[in-house]
């Protein structure tokens, strides 16, 4: 595959020392936006997502990871063996060459063999250096263990989703693990450009707790504002209405009539006109207030007519609303497809699947897959000579 050379990250040199989700997700960004990404890995099963189903097996028996390979296109990976001194001086000497190095290990493990921030960056001062890690590389928490799902339980996230009477449940997908990834790019180009300007690189600390805080401003500004910690609705609002999840009569499907505009529009659609001027509902706040006697009300009439006849008359009226879909639904969507996000991705073992690409458009730049994600250490001769090591 041909190298990527007019990404806005093009020239960039990142070194990732990523597990599972976060690292990887953050080293994937900066890949996808051309940067010489190279994963290093340790010699026994290397980054262990390799080993999660479901797997892509060739003629020949060989498998490999749908998962793993989600995470991982556009690097490159080497193994290497920290047992080893002559390896572990080679791979110093490429993190001398490094303009990024991402780590997610456990606070304190890379110090161990001299890849901390304080030793790598008394031979290369512009170095930026992110560690993603649970709670931070200081303070009470940092030596906890932590997964996705211990985020999402300890920073207050699983205590608002769910429906409101249910048990508290985690979302659906890995939040907690992604959000840190994403602030950690941001922080990490940030950073680059202020070593461009100064000389000088920095060390972020980029917490999986507080990312997840960081995207709960809603839910921690409802605290500091009234001191009731924000409770679960299920798909509806604290403070709009309608504003949930709603029954066709045969299946479920969402309106979000976020204004006054768009709640007589709900109004009129539903033939209760009489609503919008009901002091129940006169204002969003009190909507919003009385939001369950709102329900009870729309309820009925959703039930009168299929999902797809109600959201085609909202679509109409300019009214937000949307199907509930799974995924098959979603990645099947004609939309999704015309909208170039799907790509096709070649694996090492000879087999193909389909990915969602990088997300965002940018002018001047079109997103492509130039590597195949890596078998493990695939590429340690070929980076050394190329980094000149």
């Amino acid at each position: 595959m041909p190298q990527l050379t007019k990404g806005p990250l093009s020239g960039i040199k990142v070194l990732e020392f990523g597990q599972i989700a976060a690292g990887p997700f953050a080293g994937m960004l900066f890949a996808d936006l051309g940067a010489d990404v190279v994963k290093v890995e340790r010699p026994d099963i290397g980054d262990s997502m390799r080993e999660w189903p479901p797997f892509f097996e060739n003629d020949d028996g060989e498998a490999y990871s749908s998962n793993f390979s989600s995470l991982n296109r556009n690097k490159r990976s080497i193994v290497i063996d920290f047992k080893s001194p002559e390896q572990l001086s080679n791979l110093r000497k490429l993190c001398a060459k490094a303009d990024v190095i991402v780590e997610n290990f456990r606070p304190g493990v890379l110090g161990k063999f001299g890849l901390d921030y304080k030793s790598l960056s008394q031979s290369n001062p512009r170095l930026v250096y992110c560690s993603i890690s649970g709670y931070g590389q200081e303070g009470a928490y940092s030596q906890k263990g932590a997964f996705d799902v211990t985020i999402q339980a300890i920073s207050g996230l699983m205590s608002v989703t769910g429906e409101e009477h249910g048990e508290p449940v985690k979302c659906g997908v890995p939040v907690a693990d992604f959000a840190a990834g994403l602030y950690s790019a941001y922080s990490v180009v940030a950073a680059i450009l202020q070593a461009e300007r100064s000389g000088q690189g920095a060390y972020i600390d980029c917490s999986m707790l507080a990312s997840v805080l960081g995207i709960s401003a809603l839910q921690t500004s409802e605290y500091y504002g009234n001191q009731v910690a924000p409770a679960r609705l299920g798909s509806a609002h604290p403070r709009n209405a309608p504003y949930q999840g709603y029954q066709g009569s045969d299946k479920p499907f969402v309106i979000a009539a976020g204004n006054d505009k768009l709640w007589r529009e709900v109004c009129e659609a539903t033939a209760l006109s009489a609503l919008a001027d009901d002091p129940r509902f006169i204002t969003q706040a009190m909507r919003a207030r009385n939001q369950k006697e709102l329900a009870a009300i729309l309820q009925p009439v959703f039930s009168t007519q299929t999902a797809e006849a109600w959201l085609q008359e909202f679509d109409r009226r300019g009214v937000p609303c949307a199907p509930i879909n799974n995924f098959a639904d979603i990645l099947n969507d004609k939309a999704v497809a015309d909208s170039g996000l799907l790509h096709e991705l070649q694996l090492p073992n000879n087999t193909t699947t389909m990915t969602v690409g990088y997300p965002i458009k940018l002018s001047g730049y079109q997103f492509q897959i130039y590597h195949k994600p890596p078998l493990k250490g695939e590429h340690n001769h070929q980076l050394f000579e190329e980094w000149g090591v």
